[in-house]
């Protein structure tokens, strides 16, 4: 994922320590029903084309700029499939940036354009059957996100907290 210029600039003030991001997904599928996934050159995992939200920006924006930029595909948004955050969703950069990170996933098919690298951040960008997937080195959050898929409403975890004084 490219540092946008706002977290660079937090960085200066906090460091690495921990911060939380607002970031959008897109499960983008095609008529043969395959997923388009694009491959990060730093880790080598794949997953959805994803960023972060930046600031004043619509997380539905946000998707389909970002599934333009990392796989040259312009997608049409279909539905939210929901909220995620939490442990699988929170990481350490190689270079000690703490992330943690709320994704709006998103549905969307595609309207235009081959799935490619940009060579930046992804070295590689296809779309795979169900099958295929399987075998894939994935993110660990991308695991989170199918299993939710198979619910027929937008996820979220439900609510565990609650006032201590009850």
């Amino acid at each position: 994922m490219a540092i946008p210029r706002f977290i660079k600039s937090l960085r200066e003030k906090i460091g690495t320590d921990l911060l939380q991001v607002p970031t959008a997904t897109v499960m983008a599928y095609d008529e043969q029903g395959r997923l388009l996934l694009v491959k990060d050159i730093a880790s080598g995992l794949w997953g959805p084309p994803s960023g972060i939200v930046d600031p004043h920006e619509l997380p539905s924006d946000t998707a389909v700029r970002e599934v333009w930029e990392e796989a040259g595909v312009f997608v049409e948004l279909t539905h939210l499939l929901g909220v995620f955050a939490g442990k699988h969703f929170s990481g350490v950069y190689p270079n000690g940036d703490q992330l943690s990170v709320v994704a709006t996933v998103f549905a969307g098919k595609p309207i235009r354009g081959v799935p490619r690298a940009d060579h930046e951040e992804t070295s590689d960008a296809r779309f795979f059957h169900k099958s295929e997937i399987e075998n894939l080195s994935r993110y660990p959050h991308f695991y989170e996100i199918c299993q939710a898929m198979s619910q027929a409403q937008p996820y979220f975890k439900p609510a565990t907290w609650h006032p201590q004084n009850s």
